[in-house]
């Protein structure tokens, strides 16, 4: 692909977008074929350096903010006539509470997943306090001499510490997981208003 046919390409992938961004970036990617054709790059080879054209859709999307891109696509591309400002007006009653509540549930499963991820770093933190509390409970029993209960306090202690341990760093993962799957949904999300 030469450069032509790349900005063409480009321009095609990145038409919803605000215009100070679609120029940015429009900007940006002919500038650095320029430059690597000025490093002595024949255009193919600096169109082929850049990466796959849905790498470059992706880097570029997640640098722009959602609102922006909804307010672009809502945007009126002409002036309301006075008839479709008083119909709008009209169905609000309708329009207004169903928009409030797809939001309104979006943010809520959101939030319902980030407050289970934070219910699970919780219940590890009180694994480990409680690992704490019997190793603390188990020296107690060693001051007064009762070696069996202190044993059993001392494993239970070591036990919920060694879970706890290894509770960490499997909520680790799960948040990991959870962080990538959002950002896919956002990228997602964010394609939907680019897209013609």
């Amino acid at each position: 692909m030469n450069k032509a046919e790349f900005l063409a390409a480009l321009r095609e992938k990145l038409s919803g977008l605000p215009e100070e961004d679609f120029n940015r970036s429009v900007d940006y990617y002919t500038e650095m074929i320029d430059d690597r054709m000025e490093d002595g790059m024949s255009e193919e080879e600096a169109v082929a350096c850049l990466g796959s054209m849905d790498e470059i859709i992706t880097q570029i999307l997640s640098e722009v903010s959602l609102p922006k891109l909804v307010k672009e696509k809502v945007k009126p591309k002409r002036a309301l006539a006075v008839w479709e400002i008083i119909l709008i007006i009209i169905s609000a009653p309708i329009w207004f509470p169903i928009v409030f509540s797809a939001v309104a549930t979006i943010l809520s499963a959101y939030l319902s997943i980030w407050m289970m991820v934070l219910s699970l770093y919780l219940l590890d933190l009180s694994i480990a306090i409680s690992g704490i509390v019997f190793i603390g409970l188990a020296i107690a029993e060693l001051l007064k001499g009762a070696f069996a209960v202190f044993g059993a306090l001392l494993g239970f202690g070591l036990v919920a510490l060694g879970v706890s341990i290894l509770l960490f760093f499997t909520f680790n993962l799960i948040t990991k997981g959870i962080i990538y799957v959002s950002k896919k949904v956002l990228l997602g999300i964010k394609s939907l208003f680019i897209r013609k």
